[in-house]
This record gives C-alpha cells, structure tokens and sequence, in this order.
C-alpha cells in the first residue's frame, strides 16, 4: 500500500491559494519545535555565507564530527544527507534485502519508499525474524513509544528506527547502539527539534562496517544547513528549555482538547496530538484551513486504528488558543 495523502507543513501553498500572508496561518500540521530555531542559528547562518561561494565538504565531516560529540558515538557511525526524506529513499537504495515490513504507522516516505512492504502491527512481538523492519520512535502521528530492547538483543536482521521526534521525548536515543548492533539504523532529522526544516539536513547512524561499503553522493549538506545545527547542538539551554515548553504545554492542550465535546485526544510521548474525532476531518480541517490553521488529516493511515483521526502539533499557546476555539466552531459547523 502506497501513501499518496500529502505531507503536512504547506504553509506557502496555502498562503497563496488564498492570497494570504503566510505569517498569519497557524501551522498545527507539522510538528516543529514551537519555541522556533536557537538564537544562535542567524548569526552562524550569517557567518557561513562568506562560504557558499565554495563547494561544502564532500562528506559533511565537521557536522559528523558534531553529531558524533553529541551522540557519543564514531564519526564514521554516521551518514549524513538532506534531510530525513532524502536518506530514507538512500536507505531503500543501499540496503539489500528480501523482505521488508513496516510497523505501522511510519511515516509516510517509508510507504513511498518500500511500496511492496508489509504492513505488521506496532507490537514488536508481531514482527517477523527476518527481512528489515521500519519502526518509528516515537510513533507518527500517534506518539505512542514501541518497546524494541528484546526485539533488538534476540535478533540480528536489519532494522530502521526513525527517531525523528526524539529530542522532543523523555526517552534516551537508541543511537549508541549501532556501535555493537548489527545492521541498526538510526534515522534523525536535525530539523524538527532545531526548527530549521527549511534547511533540509538530516543523519542516520550505523555500524562502522556496513556503512563504509556505502556509496555516498558528495556534497550532500550545504553549508548553511551545517552551520544551523552545529550551533544549535551547541544551545543546550534552548534544547532543554524546549524539552520543558513541550511537555507543559502538551499537557495542558491535551486537558483542553479532551473538554471538547465529540474530540477524544491520545497520550502522547511527541510534541504532536493524535484527535480521535465523532465524525469525518476533511470537512472539519477545511473549516480550520478557512480560520488560517492547518492540521493533519490522518483518517486511513495504515496502523491508524481511529477512523476519523486528526494530528495536531504542540505550538506556542497564543496558537493552541486558536486551535481550540477554531475546533469548536468547526464541530459546530460540520
């Protein structure tokens, strides 16, 4: 099964179907770091434009080198492209496999890019012995946590965790374990938590060994992109200052969802919300786009087991306020 269901974070095409100033639309339907990009992202972004009229390193090495430091892993534990997006079709280009399954729901380039996967359960106790398995941690759109520490000790075939949104957690990274796990791969995106998703920059982590039998295309990571997130790695006050917004004002979005008659919201470990709503979203997420805030309509994705099911991001409060009175006058009308 192929998803064909559009991503979320359209704000410009929305803006100018309507002939609207982006600035002025909520964007609930990519979850992106509410508090925004590090301050100290322009000055660094400014400072790299001295270099743009040259060619970046082949191998983005100075960013392995950051991400190394801050994983606590090898250098050469790491591969890293543009954006998330872009390794995960890398990935299904590189790795040689039989079989492929999808716990579902992934996101949904992992259907793009394995149209002939199966599809299991999101209990690691369903998924075969053999063939890649793709799993997200935590989930998309749902946000819920898979257990996978037995999974990946009792067995040794090819696995790709996409942990994308695990900055925004209080779970530790399973990164470490590429360094004596076999064919484990760490899918991150360095664009969602640092809030730079128009940069485009991404990494996965694997082991020595398998990874240098790769071939990789050069230049894979401008030198604006690198700049961004060796300063925000740099930031842990703004990292940790997230981490405390996120799940505060998850919380209190989640209390306030659940007051709203016909709108049933899911526990979350992500700075998303996954609605189970009484009646069909299209409808319902066409008033909200008329309101200027948009959502994720998530109704059919596979291992979705709501019908009518609808992802939120965690924003600032000004723009949950309006997500909330948006909903309401939504249900209203639909």
């Amino acid at each position: 099964m192929v998803m064909t269901t559009a991503h979320g974070g359209n704000v410009f095409a929305v803006a100018k179907r309507h002939g609207w100033d982006w600035r002025e639309i909520a964007d609930f339907s990519a979850s992106i770091n509410p508090l925004g990009p590090s301050a100290c992202v322009r000055p660094a972004i400014v400072k790299a434009m001295d270099r743009i009229m040259h060619y970046p390193e082949t191998d983005a090495a100075s960013l392995r080198r950051a991400l190394a430091d801050a994983w606590d892993i090898a250098p050469d534990n790491i591969v890293a492209g543009n954006g998330a997006t872009e390794l995960i079709h890398y990935l299904a280009r590189t790795l040689q496999v039989d079989s492929v399954a999808l716990a579902a729901p992934v996101f949904s380039e992992f259907h793009r890019a394995y149209p002939n996967a199966a599809i299991v359960d999101f209990d690691s106790r369903a998924w075969p012995d053999h063939g890649l398995i793709v799993v997200t941690r935590p989930a998309n759109p749902t946000g819920a946590m898979p257990i996978l520490g037995d999974y990946l000790r009792n067995t040794t075939n090819p696995v790709i965790i996409d942990e994308s949104f695990i900055e925004f957690t209080a779970a530790a990274s399973l990164v470490g374990m590429v360094q004596s796990r076999p064919s484990l791969y760490v899918l991150r995106s360095l664009t969602k938590f640092h809030a730079i998703p128009g940069l485009r920059v991404g990494a996965v982590a694997g082991p020595v060994d398998e990874l240098r039998r790769w071939s990789r295309e050069p230049w894979s990571v401008n030198v604006l992109a690198e700049a961004a997130v060796i300063a925000s790695l740099g930031d842990t006050m703004h990292a940790t200052q997230t981490v405390v917004f996120v799940n505060e004002e998850r919380d209190w979005l989640l209390q306030q969802l659940a007051q709203i008659a016909g709108v049933r919201p899911l526990p979350s470990a992500a700075n998303f919300l996954l609605l189970d709503l009484d009646r069909p979203v299209q409808p319902i997420a066409r008033a909200l786009e008329l309101q200027q805030v948009l959502v994720r309509d998530c109704s059919g994705w596979p291992g979705v087991k709501h019908p009518n099911a609808m992802r939120v991001a965690v924003r600032p409060r000004i723009e949950n306020l309006r997500l909330i009175e948006g909903l309401k006058g939504a249900l209203c009308e639909s």
